[in-house]
């Protein structure tokens, strides 16, 4: 490998032709400031438009200023990067950024995360001297996402990532000057494609202009309404996260102290999503063994490889790119939804109240399950089975709102029947997840033997892409998994294609699964952190005394009790459900001002 030889503020140092000034000055720990760029080398991810110009360095022998994250090493290069002249250019670039930015710091979601606002904190900017024309534009939102463009600097990381990383396609910039923005997510005819809700533009954006919807005023109406049943429901990838926003090491599980704040803040019952994750597997596991005995029958009608269907995100990318091949997506709904359905009819018959009087709150990693909740096909009557989803951004604001002190919380068991889950459940929150929890109850009740080695490690890791073979008493189980909508695409594409090897693909939508949902404490990409929320998952499923779902004994319960046997007919009508094609709906926009 070519190499040069450059000098950056008086230290020497060698580095590989090709080599940015900006990356260069990385490597001996100095740091340059930017808003535009950033390189996430786990996602193989870099935006890198120089656009901010916040970067500028003295390069001796050039007359202006040089862009950093542009400006390639040369031999006998000599770099200053904290000159007056240098400072100077930065404190006014970032002058003429904030002059066309809202004031709105001390109300905006992004306070203390906000990058725009460290870096005129590091540059000592005290005042605005610009003043004038502002940029005005309309506020897009959908259930999920919220778009002001008044407050985007034109860093291009949302358009990056939606379009190369997530291959959505749903933003674009356009025009100039005053006018430049980067298109709405919510408009077809701009785009010529729509928003799967998946939030990882929300989690990459550096300041505030893309954030997600903010249902936390609901969440404090229902629980302040003495006419109404409030129960709450817990994902598994949020235990994982949320104590990241109290000062946790990444990857603490604080199970515990979660439901003791959740009881803390009213609600009537605190319950876990885990619970309808064992009765998802029940139900998907039986759908794919159903669809693989026809198939090895060889009816050519059945449509294999059998696509898990618990990401709405995922299902959304579907029925908006490949609606064809829909009907290769389990008809299970996700175990929000299931969760959802019987809390409103189960446990409301149990309980003795009309579904009304119940309200289903959710707490999620993720985005997109705002938009899921608001489906009206998950509704009945015009009474939706969730009624509010917040994700766990949103959870941390509402414990911090009620002054509650997280970290001395007492620790506390979730309420009974639907509190209770097996370690196939936990691992739902993480890529490969949801698949090796299927393979578990499949694999039993396909051969009628016990699976020896619970922990499928084939099935398990960070791979944008992997694939594995279960072998199920003779038959070679053969499953893709796939996490960013990037990857899934190339797994879709071999379906279509006629080429898929698989008899099972599971796809998450977002970097990790759920534990890198755009609705989780911002990681930006960094597959540290990921590793050790995924961690964490896998150790409270080796916590776990039960750890297939077919065993939960609450789940045996429902069947006898309430739903008969799995894929019945009653718990077809209650937790299966149909998809659409979508190629020509755009997503909801309303009037209401609420966003993160």
């Amino acid at each position: 490998m070519e190499t040069v030889k450059v000098i950056i503020d008086r230290k020497e140092l060698e580095v590989p032709k090709g080599t940015t000034i900006l990356e260069a000055a990385k490597s001996i720990g100095i740091r340059i400031p930017t808003l535009c760029h950033m390189k996430l080398e786990d996602l193989n991810y870099e935006n890198n438009p120089g656009s901010c110009r916040i970067c500028v360095v003295e390069v001796e022998g050039r007359r202006n200023l040089a862009p950093a994250c542009k400006t390639e090493c040369t031999e006998g290069l000599v770099v200053k990067t904290y000159t007056s002249r240098v400072m100077n250019a930065r404190r006014t670039v970032m002058e003429l950024i904030l002059s066309n930015h809202p004031f709105e710091c001390l109300t905006c979601s992004k306070n203390g995360y906000c990058e725009l606002q460290t870096i005129a904190h590091d540059l000592g900017i005290r005042e605005v001297r610009y003043t004038g024309e502002q940029s005005v534009f309309p506020i897009d939102r959908s259930p999920s996402i919220v778009r002001n463009m008044n407050k985007c600097i034109m860093c291009r990381r949302c358009e990056t990532m939606c379009n190369e990383i997530q291959t959505v396609g749903a933003l674009t910039a356009v025009h100039r000057g005053f006018e430049a923005a980067v298109s709405t997510a919510f408009e077809k005819d701009m785009t010529g494609s729509t928003c799967s809700y998946c939030g990882q533009c929300v989690s990459i954006c550096p300041v505030n202009a893309l954030s997600g919807r903010n249902n936390q005023q609901e969440v404090l109406n229902a629980l302040a309404d003495p006419d109404k049943i409030v129960i709450v429901q817990t994902a598994p990838a949020v235990r994982a996260a949320l104590g990241r926003d109290f000062g946790f090491e990444p990857g603490t599980l604080v199970t515990g102290k979660m439901v003791s704040a959740l009881r803390y803040l009213g609600f009537d019952y605190v319950f876990d999503t885990d619970f309808a994750a064992d009765l998802t597997i029940m139900e998907e596991g039986t759908e794919l063994l159903h669809r693989l005995s026809d198939y090895l029958k060889g009816d050519k009608e059945v449509k294999i490889p059998l696509m898990t269907s618990c990401c709405p995100g995922w299902v959304s990318f579907v029925e908006q790119h490949y609606p064809d091949l829909s009907s290769h997506l389990s008809t299970a709904k996700s175990p929000q939804q299931m969760f959802g359905a019987i809390a409103k009819n189960y446990f409301a018959e149990n309980l003795g109240v009309a579904r009304d009087k119940i309200v289903v709150v959710s707490v999620m990693p993720c985005l997109a399950k705002k938009y899921e909740a608001s489906r009206p096909e998950f509704a009945v009557d015009g009474n939706p089975d969730v009624d509010i989803s917040i994700y766990t951004r949103e959870l941390a604001r509402l414990i911090r709102y009620a002054n509650i002190n997280f970290e001395e919380l007492p620790d506390s068991d979730f309420d009974r029947p639907l509190g209770e889950s097996t370690g196939a459940a936990i691992i739902f929150g993480t890529t490969g997840g949801v698949i090796e929890a299927a393979c578990r109850t499949a694999y039993e009740l396909y051969t009628g033997k016990r699976l020896e080695q619970i922990d499928i490690e084939e099935l398990r890791g960070l791979e944008g892409i992997r694939s594995a073979t279960i072998d199920f008493n003779g038959l070679p189980l053969k499953i893709g998994i796939a996490h960013g909508l990037g990857n899934a695409r190339k797994l879709i594409e071999e379906v279509r294609n006629g080429t898929s090897p698989y008899h099972a693909i599971e796809i998450m939508a977002c970097p990790g699964g759920c534990i890198g949902g755009g609705g989780q404490p911002f990681h930006k990409g960094n597959m540290k952190v990921l590793r050790k929320r995924a961690s964490a998952l896998y150790q409270a499923d080796r916590d776990k005394t039960i750890r297939r779902s077919h065993e939960n004994p609450y789940i045996i319960q429902l069947y006898k009790e309430y739903l008969g046997e799995p894929c019945g007919a009653l718990s077809h009508k209650l937790l299966h459900t149909h998809y659409f094609d979508r190629k020509e709906i755009v997503g909801i926009l309303d009037e209401t001002k609420n966003e993160e």
